[in-house]
């Protein structure tokens, strides 16, 4: 396909289709994914809870590094996606490739970190949260955290190469690599946890063995389809030289998203820390949580990924009209979303909890536990997208500032406090009290943002 084909394509897609049905065309691949990505992810726990709840918290307790993982790799992808949508829109095809081949190239220096850390920092991170008593969390947690890390290449992979599929439109290819990967870790959690089919019985490592090799192949898939399918781009190895302008264009929108999603780690690790020290149970409710909330945020997230690429590039091609109605949409469709995880977990807590088969003690800890979180689900809708609308347009500095206010400056004190005044019941009430302060700084920079940057967007037919 031609350059002029590519950008003909692109026009009509991105710049032409009504927008209501781009948003979905681009979403809905992406929220179907990312609904996959949720549930293996829940099966994956599920499966590690029927060895025990020791080894369900020692999963628990390694989703800290896990979430730094996918902050650096996904955050970087959010900027190459920004900055390259807005030169598709720009029909800047050379900085297109450049961009690509950049995002390539800081993926693999992200992954050889993480061999570091998962060789020289698994064990003083469990060590850290783990009391002597509790060796046998210890050991499978380092056990499955060090797999996690060393062999995160195939992580890295999906992420950059699923970002640069949705940067020029083609979600499907990018939902067809990421549930690939999924329904593989799903098929291979029994087998290898259990020793299933003549395997070996590896139990929490299977549980890690079997998301490497899921992720491996969705970034195998992923690598394919921009080879064959993804014309826009021009791949070579020559390509992957750094270029200091390019790096810095990526980082300006992907640094924010990164260390955005990295205070995510040092809340849950924050968490972790205060809730252990109720019990291993208190830290296990929390990761069953975390699992189950996803299912519901993966799709919102996914409809972040295909607004995007289109706010960036209704933006580079100055049509305001389109740039709204975006993300008007957007915030309809979150709503309808987290509304109806709030409603499950308000009226079924019990049924969520007995899926990873909680004990009497997990039961009266959790079902209270998710409902009072749940309650925050009714305004994060509105934080989510606006966080994407704030990375879109380049400033996702704004993105920044709301969460680190929202997960270290309120969420974290309020839980030391709460859990200091009222106990273990009362820690969950952090999470709403957080979130309200969110949708109000979030609020505030929306204005800013409409006011400084979106108005000034002209609104070419």
């Amino acid at each position: 396909m031609s350059i002029e084909v590519g950008e003909k394509l692109q026009e009509n897609k991105m710049g032409v289709m009504p927008v209501n049905k781009l948003l979905l065309e681009m979403s809905l691949p992406m929220m179907a994914s990312m609904l996959v990505q949720a549930l293996y992810n829940i099966v994956d726990s599920i499966f590690v809870a029927k060895l025990s709840e020791n080894a369900l918290t020692a999963v628990s307790l390694a989703f800290p590094i896990q979430t730094l993982l996918i902050a650096v790799g996904a955050g970087t992808g959010v900027g190459v996606n920004a900055l390259l949508s807005k030169q598709l829109g720009e029909k800047d095809y050379k900085r297109v490739s450049r961009t690509a081949m950049n995002g390539i190239l800081l993926a693999g220096i992200s992954y050889l970190l993480f061999v570091i850390v998962g060789i020289m920092g698994v064990k003083p991170f469990y060590a850290s949260q783990v009391k002597g008593n509790e060796q046998e969390i210890y050991t499978m947690g380092v056990q499955y955290l060090t797999i996690v890390c060393v062999c995160s290449f195939g992580l890295f992979a999906q992420l950059i190469f699923e970002r640069l599929l949705q940067s020029t439109g083609k979600t499907m290819y990018s939902m067809i690599s990421q549930a690939s990967g999924a329904v593989i870790n799903i098929i291979l959690d029994p087998i290898l946890i259990f020793g299933l089919c003549g395997m070996p019985k590896l139990g929490v490592a299977g549980a890690a063995v079997a998301t490497v090799l899921g992720q491996i192949a969705g970034g195998t898939l992923g690598l394919i389809f921009n080879l064959k399918e993804n014309k826009e781009i021009q791949f070579s190895l020559g390509g992957l030289k750094p270029d200091q302008y390019t790096i810095a264009n990526i980082y300006k929108v992907g640094v924010p998203s990164i260390i955005m999603q990295a205070i995510g780690s040092v809340m849950t690790y924050g968490m972790n820390m205060i809730l252990i020290a109720f019990s291993p149970t208190a830290t296990a409710v929390f990761g069953v949580y975390f699992k189950l909330q996803s299912f519901f945020f993966m799709p919102v997230f996914g409809l972040n990924n295909g607004l995007i690429p289109i706010v960036a590039y209704n933006y580079g091609a100055g049509k305001r009209s389109r740039l709204i109605k975006a993300i008007k949409c957007s915030l309809v469709y979150a709503f309808l979303l987290l509304f109806a995880g709030f409603a499950v977990f308000e009226t079924m807590p019990q049924t969520l909890l007995g899926m990873f088969d909680a004990s009497e003690d997990m039961l009266a800890i959790g079902v209270p536990a998710l409902r009072i979180i749940g309650v925050h689900f009714l305004v994060a809708w509105f934080c989510i997208i606006a966080s994407a609308v704030f990375q879109a347009l380049g400033n996702g500095v704004y993105s920044l500032v709301v969460s680190v206010a929202r997960q270290l400056v309120v969420l974290l004190p309020a839980a030391y406090i709460l859990a200091r005044l009222g106990g273990l019941h009362a820690v969950w009430w952090a999470f709403p009290i957080a979130e309200i302060m969110s949708v109000s700084v979030s609020t505030l920079f929306m204005i800013a943002i409409n006011k400084k940057v979106i108005r000034t967007v002209p609104d070419q037919v």
